[in-house]
């Protein structure tokens, strides 16, 4: 059965049509640092790269053990509009997060989920590492899920140098943790580092759904 994919979009938000302007949605549980890696990028990609950014977040209910998302937006010309209007790339950390958001997805974007948390992909263009089980059986606290996401992203999403986003992390960072943070974001980048986007299906669009 073939499957029609939906624009995300409600029909009174301005349309995304700055080439220049590129969409990230951090996304999955409370307790997960979802907001902390948005702010971690953001502040990596406007202090560091120089480039305009904007960085929103969800509180609330949602915030509290059921989906929560950050997003970033980024752009070399001054952004109008905050929010996210179609995701370049989305981080889904729980299947929860890749169920509820995989629909606001551009239809050239890129899915990067947790392997071990998100058993169901929605499309084959996705990037699926196993960040919960590195951080817990490499790099000992599986609280560093989402630096190892941070360093996958970073590079899978080509938007910031990856030695001035690990520069934001380490700022914003309790002191004492460095350098197991440091470990789990260098594990992300080597991982992300295996993976070959120009292999993957062009278009997430339309797919056959089995």
């Amino acid at each position: 059965m073939s499957m029609h994919r939906e624009s995300g979009l409600h029909r009174n938000e301005p349309q995304k049509n700055d080439s220049q302007r590129y969409e990230i949605r951090f996304s999955g549980s409370g307790g997960q640092g979802i907001i902390t890696l948005a702010v971690i990028f953001a502040e990596a990609v406007g202090v560091y790269s120089g480039k305009h950014v904007c960085q929103t977040q969800s509180y609330g209910p949602e915030a509290r053990g059921g989906k929560s998302k950050a997003e970033v937006v980024i752009s070399n010309t001054p952004i109008d509009y905050p929010k996210a209007l179609g995701l370049d790339l989305l981080l889904a950390m729980n299947q929860a997060a890749c169920d509820a958001y995989f629909f606001d997805l551009n239809n050239d974007g890129i899915l990067v989920i947790d392997k071990g948390l998100v058993e169901q992909s929605p499309t084959s263009r996705v990037v699926a590492i196993p960040f919960t089980h590195i951080a817990r059986e490499e790099i000992g606290q599986e609280m560093t899920a989402n630096m190892v996401a941070l360093g996958a992203v970073g590079l899978l999403s080509g938007q910031v140098d990856l030695a001035f986003l690990e520069k934001a992390l380490l700022a914003g960072i309790p002191a004492g943790t460095e350098g197991m943070n440091s470990a789990a974001f260098r594990r992300g980048v080597e991982e992300a580092k295996k993976i070959h986007l120009a292999a993957l299906p062009r278009s997430v669009a339309c797919e056959e759904v089995v």
